[in-house]
């Protein structure tokens, strides 16, 4: 859940009335505004954050403060915890957690806080070149961001499922690809990310991610999709089960 999102509130109501739904913090450094002074992350113009290209160019170079991310990331577990939501995992918007700079801080932040997962948005590369592309960029940065990782750092990233999603952002054939991954999963827990959603003005106003929300949430309810989960091999839990 974002905490600086003009629904937050609202979703946060919805949560509360579902105690079965495990809810995280996508933790926010690359839209909106921040919830605490934290001027490497933020445009001085606007108050605003940097877009995505800019806050890494900025980590790349060393001119994002950890201790402004630890600040914020600290900040945005709160808000959460203040909204009654006992949370159940840890990842970020567009991944931003994976850079240089960024993840020594938010892992110190999600140690302090109790959370025991953090995600490692590491997806396998497919015959996809575009997501493919973008799991290799991922994969680079990680690699720079962890050289600085001690040793409870590492631990609480072990706990940590596999991950897989990347390749199926913005395809047009979400459900063959999704039922393909489901006869691909490794033994063991893997988290599965998906943007299910409506498209409607508020998400418009913050996010260009729209028409495809709705098809993958088409996806996830066809007939084809629930009769493949109900077969046995897939159990479905949440993060707060996670190992149990």
């Amino acid at each position: 859940m974002l905490v600086n999102s003009p629904a937050f509130e609202e979703a946060a109501a919805i949560a509360r009335q579902t105690p079965t739904l495990g809810v995280g913090l996508h933790f926010n450094l690359v839209t909106g505004r921040p919830l605490t002074d934290v001027a490497t992350l933020a445009d001085p113009r606007t108050g605003q954050f940097h877009p995505l290209a800019e806050l890494a160019r900025r980590a790349l170079v060393g001119r994002v403060s950890p201790e402004d991310v630890r600040r914020e990331c600290d900040a945005q577990l709160a808000a959460l915890a203040r909204a009654g939501i006992a949370i159940t995992h840890l990842d970020s918007h567009r991944h931003a957690h994976a850079l240089p700079g960024v993840l020594p801080a938010v892992l110190a932040s999600a140690r302090a806080a109790r959370i025991r997962i953090v995600r490692k948005p590491l997806d396998r590369p497919t015959a996809d070149v575009v997501a493919s592309a973008k799991m290799l960029a991922l994969r680079a940065s990680w690699r720079v961001a962890s050289r600085t990782l001690g040793a409870e750092d590492r631990a609480l990233l072990s706990g940590s499922p596999t991950f897989r999603g990347i390749g199926l952002q913005g395809a047009l054939d979400v459900e063959r690809r999704l039922l393909a991954l489901f006869d691909r999963l490794p033994a063991g827990a893997t988290e599965l990310m998906l943007h299910p959603g409506y498209d409607d003005a508020t998400l418009a106003a913050q996010d260009p991610y729209r028409s495809e929300r709705e098809r993958e949430l088409a996806a996830l309810r066809s007939p084809l999709v629930v009769e493949r989960l109900t077969r046995g091999d897939i159990r479905l839990v949440n993060f707060a089960g996670l190992g149990r």
